[in-house]
C-alpha cells in the first residue's frame, strides 16, 4: 500500500476505543463483589492491544471514579481519560465564578490520549487544595500539543502535554476527594492486570513455538515464566478478593505489592522470551514486536524501588512476618 494512504494507526486505535465502548459500556466497579472479571476483561483487552488497554483501563477507571465521587457518567459512546500527574512544570489551576461557570488554566502533562479522547478528569488546584474536574476537550482554549511524543513503545497513545486556557471545567466531588477515595488504589492494581494479559500474550509466542520440545534452554525458559505467571495470576486474584472483602479500605501495601510483582513479571517473561527465540519474533512477527514494546514501556508506569522501599517499610512495621 503507497504510503500515502497507509491508515492512520491513532486514528485506527481511536475508532478500536470507540467501539469497545460500545460493545461494554461498562465493567463491574472494583470493590463491589466482581473486582477479578473486571481485571479479567482488562487483561484480555492487553492481551490483544496494549495501546487499547492504556485508553480502555483509563476510560473505565474514570467512570468508576464518577461513580465512587457521584457523579452522573456521560453518554455511552463518550470517551475519556484521567490525567493526574503533576510535575513541577505542569499545574492546573481551577477558577470557579460567581456566575456557577468555571475554569482551568495551565499545563497538563502526560496526557495520555489527548487527541483520541472526548473529556478527560483532571486534577487542578484551587486555594490551597487539589481538586479534580471534567474538561471537555473539543473547546476553545484546550490545546494537545503536536510533537512531543517520541516514543516506540506505546507509539499509538500520544501522551504529551495539553494546555489550558481558561477551559470550561466542572468540578467533580470535594477538594482531595479524588486521592482520599479508597478506589483510588483500587484503579492502581487494575494497571497491574492490564500488565498481566500482556505478559501473557508475549508469553504465548514462547509457548506455541516448536523450539520448546527440542530445545531444553527455550523448556526452561518457558517453565521459568509458567512460574512467574501462576504466582501473579494468584496475587491477583488474592489481591481482587481482598479489595471486594473490605471495599473502604485502600489496600495500599496489597496494591503496590502486586504492581511490583507484575512489573518484575512483565519485564522477566520479555527477557526470557527473547532469549530462548532470538531476535527472529521481534524482527518478523508484527504483533509480538509491538506487543513487546508498547508493554516496556506501559511497565514503566510503575513506581519502581520508590514501591520497593515503601514496601519494604511496612513490612518492617507489622508485628509479624509471613505465614501461609
Amino acid at each position: 500500500m503507497p504510503a500515502a494512504f497507509a491508515p492512520d494507526p491513532v486514528a485506527a486505535l481511536g475508532a478500536a476505543a470507540r467501539q469497545a465502548c460500545l460493545r461494554r459500556p461498562e465493567l463491574p466497579l472494583p470493590g463491589h463483589g466482581a473486582t477479578r472479571e473486571r481485571w479479567q476483561l482488562l487483561a484480555a483487552i492487553a492481551a490483544a492491544d496494549v495501546c487499547l488497554a492504556k485508553v480502555m483501563e483509563a476510560h473505565y477507571d474514570a467512570r468508576a471514579i464518577l461513580a465512587e465521587l457521584g457523579a452522573s457518567p456521560p453518554d455511552d459512546a463518550r470517551l475519556l481519560a484521567v490525567w493526574a500527574a503533576e510535575p513541577p512544570d505542569a499545574r492546573l489551576e481551577f477558577t470557579a465564578r460567581d456566575d456557577g461557570t468555571a475554569t482551568v488554566s495551565g499545563t497538563k502533562a502526560w496526557c495520555s490520549g489527548a487527541a483520541l479522547v472526548d473529556a478527560a478528569l483532571v486534577t487542578a488546584h484551587a486555594n490551597g487544595e487539589r481538586v479534580l474536574v471534567l474538561v471537555e476537550m473539543q473547546q476553545p482554549g484546550v490545546v494537545a500539543l503536536d510533537g512531543d511524543w517520541h516514543a516506540v513503545g506505546m507509539a499509538r497513545v500520544h501522551s504529551g502535554r495539553v494546555v489550558f486556557e481558561r477551559g470550561r471545567a466542572v468540578q467533580v466531588g470535594a477538594p482531595g476527594a479524588y486521592l482520599a477515595r479508597p478506589g483510588f488504589w483500587h484503579g492502581g492494581a487494575g494497571i497491574a492486570a492490564c500488565w498481566f494479559g500482556a505478559a501473557a500474550a508475549i508469553a504465548e509466542t514462547l509457548r506455541t513455538h516448536g523450539s520448546v520440545a527440542r530445545n531444553p534452554h527455550a523448556a526452561a525458559h518457558l517453565g521459568a515464566i509458567d512460574i512467574a505467571l501462576h504466582a501473579a495470576a494468584a496475587l491477583l486474584r488474592d489481591t481482587a478478593a481482598a479489595i471486594d472483602a473490605r471495599p473502604q479500605a485502600p489496600h495500599v501495601d496489597a496494591v503496590m505489592r502486586v504492581r511490583s510483582l507484575l512489573e518484575r513479571t512483565a519485564t522477566d517473561v520479555i527477557d526470557r522470551v527473547g532469549r530462548a527465540l532470538g531476535p527472529g519474533p521481534l524482527c518478523a512477527d508484527h504483533d509480538h514486536a509491538t506487543r513487546c514494546a508498547d508493554l516496556a514501556t506501559f511497565i514503566r508506569q510503575s513506581h519502581a524501588e520508590r514501591d520497593w522501599a515503601d514496601i519494604g517499610i511496612a513490612a518492617a512495621a507489622r508485628p509479624t512476618g509471613w505465614a501461609l
